[in-house]
């Protein structure tokens, strides 16, 4: 069955960690290498069951090529989940013992942060492998990649005004955003900035609050994100929250945030195309914090990072374009254009970077 679903979903590999000592259970999918070594981050999650866990695996593994690919990077998508609970599974010994399953690959899977991780874990994991990015300024690497998530958003965002008013006009428009985690934060205070009106909302209640006495947000309840009279709806936290339940109550121009998976289905994205209602694809905006940690593959450079962040406004606008010349859905575009690239790239047959991964420039090991 495994190797059926592979099959369909297009994975090249699969890789089940197990550290008894180390109490580790994780899996490393990769998904595709046709641009390079798959890179993706390291989720902990408390999984129900080992099969969702790897599903989860599947899933993001292969959404990481095609954000990858419409990032207009030279690397293919990977994704590694660790089962546990992060608020007290973590030990050194766990994340070193991952490390050492990363290094084993040689460099064909490089990981970074994610959900239930941070840049101290990630730290851990530098000890037993370079593949790792993410890490801390002091070894080369990049820190937070929040800040580049937010920055990009906002590139994805005035593209889609652009497309839908006519303007980039940020601050004339009114947002309701969803999350205010660290990229969510970040994001709001972006749209602050420009002097947009923000309703805010998000399950722990003190980033609510912060976001009202710093930036000027106007709180809203969990559910009531949905019926403000927001131009955008900018989900920025859980995925699929744009579902059968919330759509028809949703009175949002233009869907834009740096959620994952934030359509329940692709029927949604249909529907959406029908309202007029313009859907900015997650993956192609969301895609600053995986751009700016690439950088740390070839040697980190944060003037170079904010430059390639910009580009997101060129991709975004072209998913539109490929949308309107195909007189397909947003969300199909976006799959196409990566598809494009992959298929183009493929049959050239670019030379990887050796059978020892990518070198990691200016580093060194953390032993």
């Amino acid at each position: 069955m495994i190797f059926d679903t592979m099959a369909t979903m297009g994975h090249e590999e699969v890789v089940f960690c197990h550290n008894k000592d180390a109490g580790l259970k994780a899996i490393i999918a990769i998904h595709n290498t046709v641009l390079g070594p798959a890179l993706g981050g390291l989720r902990m999650w408390p999984y129900k069951s080992e099969q969702e866990a790897l599903n989860d695996a599947l899933r993001l593994s292969r959404g990481m090529t095609f954000k990858n690919a419409v990032a207009g990077l030279n690397i293919g998508g990977g994704k590694a989940v660790i089962i546990g609970d992060p608020a007290k599974d973590k030990s050194e010994a766990l994340f070193r013992a991952f490390g050492r399953f990363v290094n084993s690959l040689n460099g064909r899977y490089i990981t970074a942060e994610d959900v239930g991780i941070d840049v101290n874990d990630m730290e851990h994991v530098f000890r037993e492998t370079e593949f790792v990015t993410g890490v801390h300024q002091v070894h080369g690497g990049s820190g937070d990649p929040s800040p580049f998530t937010a920055y990009g958003t906002m590139q994805g965002l005035m593209a889609a005004l652009n497309a839908q008013f006519g303007n980039e006009d940020v601050g004339k428009y009114r947002y309701a955003v969803q999350g205010a985690g660290h990229v969510g934060m970040e994001f709001i205070k972006l749209l602050r900035e420009q002097g947009a009106k923000v309703y805010v909302t998000d399950i722990n209640k003190e980033l609510v609050q912060r976001a009202v006495e710093e930036f000027g947000c106007t709180a809203v309840g969990l559910d009531e994100i949905y019926d403000t009279d927001a131009e955008v709806y900018s989900p920025c936290a859980l995925g699929g929250t744009v579902n059968d339940a919330t759509l028809p109550r949703l009175k949002c121009k233009i869907i834009c945030g740096a959620a994952n998976n934030q359509l329940a289905n692709d029927a949604i994205g249909d529907i959406l195309e029908k309202r007029g209602i313009l859907y900015a694809p997650d993956y192609a905006v969301n895609a600053g914090g995986v751009m700016n940690v690439s950088l740390e593959i070839d040697g980190y450079n944060r003037e170079r990072a904010m430059r390639m962040m910009r580009t997101i406004y060129h991709n975004v606008g072209r998913i539109f374009q490929i949308a309107k010349r195909d007189s397909i859905p947003t969300y199909k575009a976006a799959d196409r254009l990566a598809e494009e690239r992959i298929a183009t790239i493929g049959k050239i047959k670019l030379p990887h970077m050796g059978n020892n991964g990518p070198r990691f420039l200016g580093r060194m090991r953390g032993h």
